[in-house]
């Protein structure tokens, strides 16, 4: 029993990683947004474990390496807040003001989505944290009750639909600041927005990683009020 249970976490961590590096290479290759490892990994792997025929349970149990470092990648947000602290300081207001109406008012869109469709209380609470990074968006929608697949599935969903539409969205409000352009992108888009800023200068881009991990902070710290919304 231990031997099959050390073989599936052996196997279920090998395809995991195999299909991050094959993914990240493609993406390097081509350089296109839809083959960034953060979604075409994703179908790698549902693609090789068809191939394989593996049960998809035991392939959850056996990955349990990645939920335990989870929590070490939600600590690991404050390094962009440390490395990026200058700016942070210069433009906290607008920051703080900006990521809070941001993410509050996204809040009560889905809350008023949720109203409207009569969605479950588990699907609300997995759809609540969309717009904060992975790790953190797992955390509060399992604090809440949430499904973490369903969570997965709107984070990777919302980044995406941010990333296509966000930065011509920004140009037909003529919106041309760097920093406003950084800080939604970031906020809105997390890793890919982050990414996409850099192409606006180092600024917007380091504008970008502190709005996409102020973003996360924030939703983390009013886990305790959003059960009010489910």
């Amino acid at each position: 029993m231990i031997a099959s249970n050390v073989g599936y976490t052996f196997f279920s961590t090998f395809i995991t990683w195999l299909g991050y590096v094959l993914s990240l290479k493609l993406f390097k290759k081509f350089n296109m947004f839809w083959l960034n490892p953060l979604y075409s990994a994703t179908i790698l792997l549902i693609l090789l474990m068809a191939l394989v025929k593996v049960d998809y349970e035991k392939y959850l149990n056996g990955t349990g390496l990645f939920s335990l470092l989870q929590g070490t990648a939600v600590v690991s947000m404050a390094v962009p807040l440390y490395l990026h602290w200058p700016l942070l300081k210069k433009y906290f207001r607008k920051i703080f003001v900006s990521i809070m109406v941001g993410s509050m008012l996204g809040m009560l869109f889905v809350w008023l989505f949720a109203k409207i469709f009569g969605l479950k209380a588990e699907v609300v609470a997995s759809l609540i944290p969309k717009s904060a990074t992975l790790p953190v968006a797992l955390s509060v929608s399992e604090s809440l009750g949430g499904i973490p697949s369903l969570t997965v599935l709107f984070v990777l969903v919302s980044a995406l639909f941010s990333l296509i539409f966000g930065p011509g969205f920004l140009e037909r409000l003529n919106i041309n600041s760097k920093f406003a352009k950084g800080l939604t992108m970031g906020a809105c888009a997390q890793a890919l927005g982050v990414n996409k800023s850099f192409e606006w200068g180092e600024e917007a881009g380091a504008i970008g990683s502190v709005g996409m991990t102020a973003s996360a902070v924030f939703i983390s710290l009013i886990i305790p009020f959003l059960s009010i919304l489910i």
